[in-house]
């Protein structure tokens, strides 16, 4: 870890949360809504999820797996994400979602107007804002605690 925790306190919310109380809270908040208010389906959520995970080397957002009316994906979703080109596991949304978030990620300027014809022909203007602001979470949260090395202690409140 790369941030100094008091003895006692616990690394993820003295970090989140007391650390820096102007900014810490509310950036918990953001992460948490985009579990809790999401319209996307579980399994392009999951895939674009993944996809950040992976590119980010969050050791705690890879092993992380959502659930929802206690459902979760299958085993080998992770490994169907890392081949989301090739997979015949993914439908064209799920491939899409996963599309997008390592192009968001890795190539953002290469978002074209054939990639843009294809989201919006599989997606609605509200679920294209709604994948990209969790794909901004997913990048943004999950790189802070891998950077900072919290990664290995990462636990969602609630969870």
């Amino acid at each position: 870890m790369h941030i100094d925790i008091p003895e006692g306190q616990e690394p993820i919310g003295y970090v989140w949360g007391d650390m820096v109380p102007g900014i810490g809270p509310a950036a918990a908040n953001f992460s948490l809504s985009v579990y809790e208010h999401t319209t996307l389906g579980l399994r392009e959520f999951e895939a674009a999820r993944l996809r950040i995970a992976q590119i980010n080397g969050c050791l705690f957002c890879l092993d992380w797996r959502t659930e929802r009316e206690g459902r979760k994906v299958e085993e080998e979703f992770a490994e169907a994400v890392t081949q989301w080109r090739t997979t015949d596991a993914f439908d064209d949304r799920t491939r899409l979602a996963a599309e997008y978030a390592e192009r968001y990620a890795l190539d953002h300027h290469g978002l074209d107007e054939e990639f843009w014809a294809r989201m919006t022909a599989s997606y609605s203007q509200r679920e294209i804002v709604e994948l990209s602001m969790s794909i901004g979470s997913w990048l943004a949260f999950g790189r802070l605690n891998h950077v900072l090395g919290l990664d290995a202690v990462c636990v969602l409140p609630g969870h």
